[in-house]
């Protein structure tokens, strides 16, 4: 699955799922720009990058701030002239019962989660279109499919990225450009590793697979999505959840 010649953008790339996909971009010879509000940590992975042979370059991006992403997408643009795939990781999650959700994290997590990503490929499409060859890529989750109690703002914005995939892959289709998702069940990651012990290993009872996730299997599906070898898939919610859900 050979990426050489092409350039990925990848948000929420400081940490957890965003690393990974960036170092497995890069691993198949892709150049990557990592975007994420932790300078520090994106030019940490610019260095791990490109100590292994890869080429990286950190850009500092809120995704909650509209033209934090223009300015980012320009600035990328005129670092490596195009960007071929985009995946849009950046995600939080302000998790509590409805009847006590506050309005403002209902916003934050809708902007973060899904509106970022209506703003990101809005500004990389062009490039997209001119080459006739492009790769959207968004994550979403298991929870955009099932729901889950306290996440009524994290499910609707994961369920609405999955609508939002659809949409683009019906859009720009005839472009040579594929919109697909990537919906993780449980991972391993730092967003998961201050849950109570006994929530995991209720988890664990309904995972076919007996294990939880990590972030190189949800970066594997990446991947795959941004290769040649994905070209006749558009439109689809690649699911990485261990049998979590089916169907």
């Amino acid at each position: 699955m050979s990426l050489s010649g092409r350039v990925a953008l990848v948000t929420g790339a400081s940490q957890g799922i965003g690393h990974a996909c960036a170092r497995k971009l890069a691993e198949s010879g892709a150049a990557v720009a990592v975007a994420a509000r932790n300078q520090q940590k994106l030019e940490e992975l610019v260095v791990q990058i490109t100590a292994a042979g890869g080429q990286a370059a950190a850009f500092a991006m809120d995704v909650s701030d509209e033209e934090q992403i223009k300015a980012g997408v320009k600035a990328v643009i005129a670092k490596f002239g195009k960007i071929d795939i985009l995946v849009n990781n950046a995600g939080i999650t302000k998790d509590t019962l409805l009847m006590r959700m506050k309005r403002a994290d209902w916003d934050a997590v809708l902007n973060t989660n899904l509106t970022s990503a209506y703003l990101t490929t809005q500004q990389v499409i062009g490039s997209m279109l001119k080459q006739r060859w492009g790769r959207i890529i968004n994550v979403t989750s298991v929870f955009g499919q099932m729901g889950q109690a306290g996440q009524a703002n994290y499910a609707s914005s994961k369920a609405g990225l999955i609508g939002f995939t659809m949409a683009v892959a019906r859009e720009v289709g005839s472009r040579g450009i594929t919109s697909n998702a990537v919906a993780p069940g449980f991972i391993e990651t730092a967003m998961t590793e201050g849950l109570p012990q006994e929530l995991k290993e209720s988890a664990l009872k309904i995972i076919p697979l007996g294990r939880i996730g990590t972030v190189d299997d949800v970066a594997n599906a990446v991947r795959f999505l941004a290769s040649e070898e994905a070209s006749y898939v558009t439109g689809h919610v690649l699911n990485v959840n261990g049998g979590m859900l089916m169907g």
